[in-house]
């Protein structure tokens, strides 16, 4: 077709499809209108297929329509947007070839990096100082262009009347990891956004991390060597045409009014809990708290924003330590296919600035700017970290912050900024020896800081202990699975997602006076049995624990479907916490919980070991100076009821805490 025929069937396909919503943008001052592509096709199958072919000439032809057009108000500068293009036009990073420079592509991916929004020159008019001729220049290379000749044979020196200038955006899309195979770096391409595409609404889908899909027409750019010539390469970039968010984050997922009322038809179910936990990985067997853990950590609970500026998280992390071959990677994976905006990193692969930020070149404006990592780029969204244990200790203190205040801040190359981090953190290790020692306490095998581990609000041990009984079901489990491939779910993975999208979009419970005193009783009971006769021997439970209560209080409250945390869903949120205290916590030795064991390291009881032998130290430097015999400490300690290995052990406490060394075999010195 040629360019008066576009015109003339994009005027027909304006009259007879969209007069009314087309003459309302342009008189409201809207800039553009979207096109659905399958609904032009079906107009005109030779007009749909030129766009796809010639975009830039078609495009223009749409535009010159809409301007043809009686309408009132201002159509200078209206673009015409393209949605839905058939599936043969989206292709991968990695496929783009020079046969398709000047095609209209649809590319999938995550956005990396962002420029900031900057001016363009779209038209320049030049004045001719000899004849007074106006000169207009299309000013569509990286280099600003002026005119060479005017018509009356004056060349250069021309004077620039004025300019039309755009705004202008450039972003770094990169594939998507899911998209990948085998050992492949994913692929990156350079993305041009102007005019309503980097207006703030549209901005906010565009932020790093965002998955989105860009429609746009591929081209070229040259790139100049040092020398200041052309180079015979290349560079591809994508001037896009429409761009939208793929689904991002709970908060984006479309719910239709059928599927609303089945979620609330599930909601009503007396076996919902049943459903939710067998549903959120039905291929590992048994671990029914953890799952109803993982399904309350989708919801998490409610983000409060206070007046004097302090911010209670809302997120809900946990820990989860374990044998190694006991589900818990298999645990993390599933979890990124239930939760829309998820991320998946292993410990060994993973350093500080992946997971937090760092500085890089910017391509675009020639300077350092910031790449976020996967713990930003996850924000509002779920983080998975496995192997945490085999992550370095530099790297692993960088997650402190993200975990509690949820911003990442950074100072480097004259970069000072704060990344929100509004992420749900689910990390998995394994204990210190590789595998659990039945015969020790659990504390004593977590090889992670306490700092770290005092940040986490449920921490899960999975032992692999053999049991015959738990074995054979396992074992036909496992085996049933192989031999059938197809597992039917009670809730399809489809639905699950809608369901904890529709629990998240539409509810913050707030508690109610039964749930209230319910949480308060529990903390006070719990705070007062660590206290015997006015002294306090153990600290079974801090107030970050009352915190955590809080948030899987609200989040059973919003599996519910509810507005208000019950008395029911306090108790479900004890009964969780309680068992993770009880496995992780307990103190052998008092027969009580004692949260010290998990912050610390060092138990009360054993602290206050670490008190006596400090005492029998001091006393025996009076009595025969500066140099003691751990013999004599031995025999003073027995007679305070410790016994002689952990005199041993809190020796070897304090000579690694720098308290006291061994200035001769047998005999210790205090530092002073």
């Amino acid at each position: 077709m040629d360019a008066s025929d576009q015109i003339k069937s994009f005027g027909e396909f304006f009259e007879r499809h969209h007069a009314a919503e087309l003459f309302e943008a342009i008189r409201t001052g809207q800039k553009f209108f979207i096109i659905d592509f399958l609904e032009l096709s079906k107009f005109n199958p030779e007009l749909a297929d030129d766009l796809l072919e010639n975009p830039e000439d078609v495009i223009r032809a749409s535009e010159i329509a809409v301007e043809q057009l009686d309408a009132e108000g201002d159509v200078k500068g209206f673009k015409i947007r393209f949605k839905h293009l058939p599936l043969n036009q989206n292709i991968m990073i990695k496929d783009i070839r020079a046969e398709h420079i000047g095609k209209f592509l649809a590319i999938i991916g995550l956005v990396r990096q962002k420029s900031d929004v900057r001016p363009k020159v779209t038209i320049a008019k030049f004045e001719c100082p000899s004849c007074g001729n106006i000169i207009s220049v299309l000013q569509l290379d990286s280099t600003f262009k002026e005119p060479y000749k005017c018509g009356c044979g004056r060349k250069g020196k021309f004077r620039l009347l004025s300019k039309d200038l755009v705004d202008a955006q450039g972003i770094v899309l990169e594939e998507s990891p899911e998209d990948l195979e085998g050992g492949e770096q994913p692929k990156r391409i350079n993305i041009l956004l102007e005019r309503d595409l980097v207006s703030p609404i549209s901005e906010k889908r565009t932020n790093p991390g965002s998955k989105i899909l860009v429609n746009g027409i591929l081209k070229e750019s040259p790139i100049i060597l040092r020398t200041g010539m052309r180079s015979t390469k290349f560079d591809l970039f994508v001037e896009s045409n429409y761009v939208e968010a793929k689904e991002e984050t709970y908060g984006d997922i479309q719910i239709t009014p059928e599927e609303e009322a089945k979620i609330k038809e599930l909601s009503e179910d007396k076996d919902l809990n049943k459903k939710l936990i067998s549903s959120i990985a039905p291929s590992i067997y048994g671990h029914d708290k953890i799952k109803e853990a993982l399904i309350m950590q989708l919801v998490g609970g409610v983000r409060k924003k206070r007046k004097d500026g302090a911010v209670n998280r809302g997120d809900i992390h946990i820990l989860l330590i374990g044998d190694p071959g006991s589900g818990k990677s298999q645990l993390l994976k599933r979890i990124t296919n239930v939760a829309p905006k998820a991320r998946y990193v292993s410990g060994k692969g993973a350093s500080a600035a992946g997971l937090t930020a760092s500085v890089v070149k910017d391509e675009f404006l020639k300077g350092w700017s910031l790449e976020a990592g996967a713990l930003p780029l996850t924000n509002r969204g779920i983080c998975m970290i496995d192997e945490l244990d085999k992550m370095t200790k530099e790297d692993r203190s960088a997650m402190h912050e993200a975990l509690e205040q949820q911003t990442i801040s950074i100072a480097k190359a004259n970069i000072q900024a704060t990344l929100r981090c509004e992420t749900t953190v689910l990390a998995a290790a394994n204990p210190k020896f590789g595998r659990f020692d039945p015969y020790d306490t659990i504390a004593r095998q977590i090889d992670l800081p306490p700092a770290l581990i005092n940040r986490f609000d449920l921490i899960f041990p999975i032992k692999d202990l053999p049991s015959p009984e738990k074995d054979e079901k396992m074992a036909k489990f496992i085996l049933s699975l192989h031999k059938d491939k197809t597992l039917n779910a009670d809730i399809e993975t489809d639905m699950l997602k809608k369901y904890i999208a529709y629990a998240k979009q539409k509810f913050e419970p707030v508690l109610t006076e039964s749930a209230f005193e319910e949480l308060k009783d529990y903390y006070l009971q719990m705070r007062a049995s660590g206290s015997v006769e006015g002294t306090t021997t153990t600290i079974p439970i801090s107030a970050r624990q009352l915190e955590a209560l809080v948030r899987l209080s609200e989040a059973a409250a919003k599996l519910r479907l509810s507005d208000k945390v019950q008395k029911r869903d306090a108790k479900k949120a004890i009964d969780l916490l309680h068992s993770c205290l009880m496995e992780v916590g307990y103190d052998k030795e008092t027969g009580k919980i004692d949260i010290d064991r998990i912050t610390s390291g060092i138990s009360a009881s054993q602290r206050s070991k670490i008190g006596i032998i400090k005492e029998i130290i001091s006393e025996l430097e009076n009595k025969v100076g500066k140099t003691i015999d751990i013999a004599d400490i031995m025999r003073e300690a027995s007679s305070r009821n410790v016994e002689e290995d952990e005199v041993e052990e809190v020796i070897e406490k304090l000579k690694r805490s720098g308290d006291i060394f061994e200035p001769k075999r047998g005999f210790v010195q205090r530092i002073n």
